[in-house]
Formats: C-alpha cells, sequence, structure tokens
C-alpha cells in the first residue's frame, strides 16, 4: 500500500553546500521510496516535526512567510492524499515514478484551475468600492459611504497606497493588517470597525456575483469582538434639572436645551430624526416622524410638557417647512451641514450639563440611551423599549440596556451579601 509523508529531509547528501539549509519533501513511498523536493529550505530547529510545518519563532526562518509557505505544503500535501484516495487499489497498476508524475499533475492543475478563477475574478477592492460607496451616497446615506470609505483607505495605506485585487484579501493579509494595527495602539473596535466595512463590501461583490471565490475569507478570518465600553444614562432626576435652567429665548443655548428635552419626551429621538421634523408632521395631538437609519415610522403623544416645548417653534410655519432653525432634508448633499450641526448641539449640551450640575458625558445619544434605561428602571418590557426607540432587533435593545443590567445585578449582590 502507497504511503506519503511530508518531512525534511536532513541527509548529509541533502544539504545544500551554499547556504547549509536542508530540504522539506514529500516521501513517497509504493514498494520503494521516492521524494518530491517542495522548493523550501531549513534546518531541524527550524522545522516542526509533529505539525509538519515551518516554525515562526526559528531565526532560520525570519525573512520567510511561514504563513503562506506553511498554507501551500498543507495543500500540496492534502491533494497528494485526496490523489491516493481517489486512485485506491488501481495503484497497484502504477509504479512509484508514475504516482510521482500523477501528484505534480494534480498540483499543476489545481494551479491551472486557481489562476482560471483569479482571472475570472479580475476585480480590485477599489474599483468594487467605488460603486458600493457610490450607491450608498445615491440612497442619501452618506454615513454608510464614509464608513466604506473610511475602510478602504486604511486598507489602500497598509498596502503601501497600493489597490489590490478582491482576491488578494487572503487570511494572512487580514491577520497581518490586524496585527499592525494592534502594534501600532489602535483599539480592537477601530480595528473592528474597518474591517467590517471591508467585509461588507467584499460580501456584496459575492452576492451580486461580481466576485466568485472558491471560500469567503471571512469565514475562516474571524474580525476581532467588539469590546463595550460603558455608556452611562442620566437620572430622571437630571433630565428634570434641565427643565429648570433659565436662557434668553431662541439662543443657541436655548434651542439645545429645549431640543434636548423634546427629544427625550419623544422617547428618546434621534438628532438626526429631530432636524428633519416638518410642521406638517404635527396632527392633532400626535408628532410623526421616522427612523433614518431603519426606515421605521413612529408617533408620540404630544403630552402637555412637549407641547410647551413645541409651541414658539411653530409659528408662522406653513405645511412643508422644518419645524426647527437646526434642520436637514436628508441628502447627501448637506451631510456635512448636519454633522456642524451634531458637533455644535454636542459642544452646548456640555455647556447645559455644567449648568444643571451633570458630571457624566451629555451628548444626543446620553439622551437616548437614558429615555431607555430609565424605561427599564420603571419596569417597562425590552420588548417595549425596543418598539418605542424604532430598534429593527430587540438585540440592539439588549446592548442599550447591557449596563442597566449590570447595575440591578451588583445592587441584588448587596442585598444577598451585606
Amino acid at each position: 500500500m502507497a504511503h506519503i509523508s511530508l518531512i525534511l529531509e536532513n541527509k548529509p547528501k541533502s544539504k545544500s553546500k551554499r547556504t547549509g539549509l536542508f530540504p522539506v519533501v514529500l516521501r513517497v513511498f509504493h514498494h520503494r521510496y521516492r521524494t518530491i523536493r517542495m522548493d523550501v529550505w531549513t534546518l531541524p530547529n527550524g522545522w516542526d516535526h509533529s505539525q509538519l510545518k515551518l516554525k515562526k519563532s526559528a531565526f532560520v526562518n525570519k525573512n520567510l512567510d511561514c504563513d503562506s509557505i506553511n498554507t501551500e505544503l498543507d495543500r500540496k500535501f492534502f491533494l497528494a492524499k485526496e490523489l491516493l484516495r481517489e486512485i485506491g487499489r488501481s495503484i497497484e497498476l502504477i509504479t512509484v515514478d508514475r504516482l510521482l508524475e500523477h501528484i505534480v499533475e494534480k498540483w499543476e492543475s489545481r494551479l491551472k484551475s486557481e489562476i482560471k478563477e483569479k482571472v475570472e475574478n479580475e476585480i480590485s477592492l477599489l474599483e468594487w468600492s467605488k460603486v458600493v460607496i457610490q450607491r450608498s451616497l445615491n440612497a442619501n446615506s452618506p454615513h454608510t459611504a464614509g464608513w466604506y470609505k473610511q475602510g478602504v483607505q486604511e486598507i489602500i495605506k497598509y498596502n503601501d497606497g497600493k489597490d489590490l485585487m478582491l482576491y488578494d484579501l487572503t487570511v494572512t493579509f487580514l491577520k497581518n493588517f490586524e496585527a499592525h494595527h494592534r502594534g501600532k495602539g489602535n483599539s480592537v473596535n477601530t480595528i473592528g470597525i474597518i474591517l467590517r466595512a471591508i467585509r461588507s463590501i467584499y460580501n456584496k461583490a459575492i452576492s451580486e456575483e461580481r466576485y466568485r471565490p472558491s471560500k469567503n475569507v471571512f469565514d475562516s478570518y474571524k474580525i476581532p469582538a467588539t469590546i463595550r465600553t460603558k455608556k452611562r444614562a442620566i437620572s430622571k432626576e437630571e433630565i428634570l434639572r434641565l427643565c429648570e435652567l433659565k436662557y434668553e429665548p431662541f439662543s443657541p443655548i436655548w434651542n439645545a436645551r429645549n431640543y434636548a428635552l423634546i427629544m427625550f419626551y419623544c422617547k428618546g429621538m434621534n438628532f438626526i430624526d429631530l432636524v428633519k421634523v416638518k410642521i406638517d408632521h404635527i396632527q392633532g395631538d400626535r408628532l410623526y416622524y421616522g427612523r433614518s437609519k431603519t426606515g421605521t415610522p413612529l408617533s408620540v403623544k404630544i403630552h402637555p410638557r412637549l407641547k410647551t416645548l413645541l409651541f414658539p417653534y411653530m409659528n408662522s410655519k406653513y405645511n412643508g417647512d422644518y419645524l426647527f432653525p437646526t434642520n436637514y432634508d436628508g441628502s447627501t448633499k448637506h451631510f456635512q451641514k448636519y454633522k456642524s450641526q451634531r458637533r455644535r448641539m454636542n459642544e452646548r449640551l456640555r455647556l447645559i450639563a455644567h449648568d444643571a450640575g451633570i458630571e457624566s458625558k451629555f451628548t444626543t445619544y446620553t439622551i437616548r440611551h437614558s429615555w431607555a434605561t430609565i424605561a427599564k428602571y420603571m419596569g417597562i418590557s425590552t420588548a417595549l423599549i425596543s418598539e418605542s426607540l424604532g430598534h429593527s432587533s430587540i438585540k440592539t435593545t439588549e446592548i442599550y440596556l447591557k449596563d442597566f443590567e449590570s447595575e440591578v445585578l451588583d445592587q441584588v449582590n448587596e442585598l444577598v451579601t451585606m
């Protein structure tokens, strides 16, 4: 019966006179021994005999791309074993030399197949990303377009400013990219943001049949998990303190305070949804609006406190007019204007927090998170909170409320152990 093995042939006669290294070979036994050199050379201390691969830690291998070489060795070893299974009992009809020829033919056949696949998949990351980015811009999703653009720029920058084909996004490339950014001190969250953008672009190419890989690289390479940062909600008492603050009517900081309270009273409305509200969105005693992120239609009953806040903005307005002086039409063209408005809003919220004695970080996001957390403290179910926030998945809401659950568990522990 034929037998094959992958070994370092460290016989004196096999040693290279020029380098002093020994060859890695595929040793084939079929009535007699024969070998096929794998064009890989190292020393005995650079070869892992149990794992059948080069040792990355060995000094002799320091200038070698051990990951790529080991992958190729493993591939050829697998193909040789596969050939033996295919031949089966018919192997007794051929010589060991003919068996070696069949092995090499199988390697070359697979190589031709891989080359053919690459020719059929000649689409670059930069080329395809332009399609995806433009589509996002056309759909008035400039934030998503910016996310894609940032991810591609980071990959190109790492690749010495050169474009690369989608098939160049290998597990080794992605691992090296991750290691490079970790070495620079970048957080796993930052790395994850970049690579999730690349994965989205890559998967869109596959789903739209612009790229047909034999295997999706992201099935083997796992993007580092996000480390969740603690998000501090403010209390209902702190929200009420905002109502007591006195500012000059219609001043920027007065508007910012009002926006914050309106967002809170509208079930933690997003700032981007607030600035899109128009006068005709108010119908009777309800305010109707849509979630920009998910497209979910939402509405809220206008109770007396909310009505008092909205009333100053309703004078001399007609259907189609924006309700607030800070507004955004949702277009890609004016997205930078919206980002500037959001930045100024957060700057004013920091001043407002100081005036109200709120010590924790206070942003437009804090308002939304606070509404959800306060609702949970009041015994409202996660499902209802999720529906109120307009989340597309209850899992998103559970992430919002993770800090709440931790705090409750701490309180339970204190009751039990004190």
